[in-house]
């Protein structure tokens, strides 16, 4: 299941689709002159020449790595990206008008900062991007379009997302949306203040623990999957097989679409849960509930052979919650939730 939202850029307006990555801090669009674009939905984005960021823009200066930072193009800031996935960016920053709604009904339009990227390369893995027309970067950084807002006094520094498992959802940012009281917390880590990471994780299966702790974990809504080093990857596929095989499922030999299926009369996840244990993964927290990631062991892949430095948390394993990453208080937050209708309220909203 893929999610993307829909943005609205540039002046005139037009209507753009997006990856949310809560896993990365700059959004970009795939923009004229594409040297090397994907398959998207609309045509490139065409920015405007007044508004290209230079080299000396803190902006830019925050997009690149540790030290002196000389761009290749003395007139503007150049930028490279890549995801988890191996999927690649590369563009420079220019400015934009965004057109956000909020949800009383008004509408602003800031000017934000955002990628023109026009040379864009697929990972190498079979788990590849679906089309769309760029990414919308949710992370920390100080590029990122909350970040932005934030900085220019619209919205608290706060973002929410819900996922349907169905397809479809809502992503909203700002802090009066949700009952605080009725969230599961834990304390963002400040070991990785890059990511939204609760810390070390213990990896629990069927209510019993596997004895594998200590893993580092990162919420990404960019990554569709959820990864986990190759010793996790391989104790929890080894505790599936055996239950699967105590169900008398049968291993889906010739289906790829990931590296572990079964035949069944599977009508639904809600169908096929009933065949396997719950996984869960447990932090330090704030609140002492447990933090239980149901139906997601089919979507569970070995960030190990993929190159990940961090055990993954992605949207499979979101769905049908609200996840709220509070940078105002570094915390991180949810609940189960059927993710309609939108609440009501004058936080904005994309």
């Amino acid at each position: 299941m893929f999610y993307n939202v829909t943005l609205h850029i540039g002046q005139p307006s037009k209507p753009y689709f997006l990856d949310p990555d809560t896993g990365s801090d700059l959004t970009w669009l795939q923009c004229e002159p594409c040297f090397a674009c994907t398959e998207a939905p609309h045509p490139p984005y065409k920015h405007n020449n007044d508004y290209v960021v230079p080299p000396e823009d803190p902006l830019c200066k925050s997009l690149q790595p540790p030290g002196d930072y000389k761009s290749k193009t003395p007139s503007r800031c150049d930028y490279e990206i890549q995801y988890a996935d191996g999927f690649s960016s590369r563009g420079f920053l220019v400015k934009d008008v965004f057109s956000l709604n909020f949800t009383g009904g008004k509408t602003t339009k800031p000017l934000l900062a955002l990628g023109c990227g026009y040379d864009q390369t697929p990972g190498p893995g079979p788990y590849h991007h679906h089309p769309s027309d760029g990414m919308l970067g949710l992370g920390k950084g100080k590029s990122s379009i909350l970040s932005q807002l934030n900085e220019q006094g619209y919205v608290r520094n706060v973002i929410g997302h819900c996922f349907k498992g169905q397809g479809g959802g809502y992503l909203f940012f700002g802090d009066d949306l949700y009952d605080p009281s009725s969230l599961s917390w834990t304390q963002m880590s400040p070991k990785h203040p890059e990511h939204y990471s609760p810390g070390d994780a213990e990896l629990i299966f069927g209510g019993k623990t596997t004895g594998i702790k200590k893993l580092r974990t990162v919420f990404d809504s960019g990554t569709s999957y959820t990864y986990l080093d190759s010793h996790a990857y391989g104790t929890l596929t080894d505790l599936v097989k055996k239950e699967a095989s105590e169900k008398k499922l049968t291993v889906a030999e010739n289906d790829q679409t990931l590296s572990l299926c079964w035949e069944g009369p599977f009508k639904s996840l809600e169908e096929a849960s009933k065949y396997f244990k719950p996984m869960a993964l447990s932090f330090n927290s704030t609140d002492g509930k447990a933090r239980d990631f149901k139906n997601v062991c089919l979507g569970i892949l070995n960030g190990t052979e993929e190159g990940a430095t961090f055990n993954i948390i992605g949207d499979i394993s979101m769905q049908g919650k609200m996840v709220i990453f509070d940078n105002e208080n570094q915390l991180i937050g949810w609940h189960p939730d059927k993710c309609d209708p939108f609440p009501k309220s004058k936080a904005v909203s994309i």
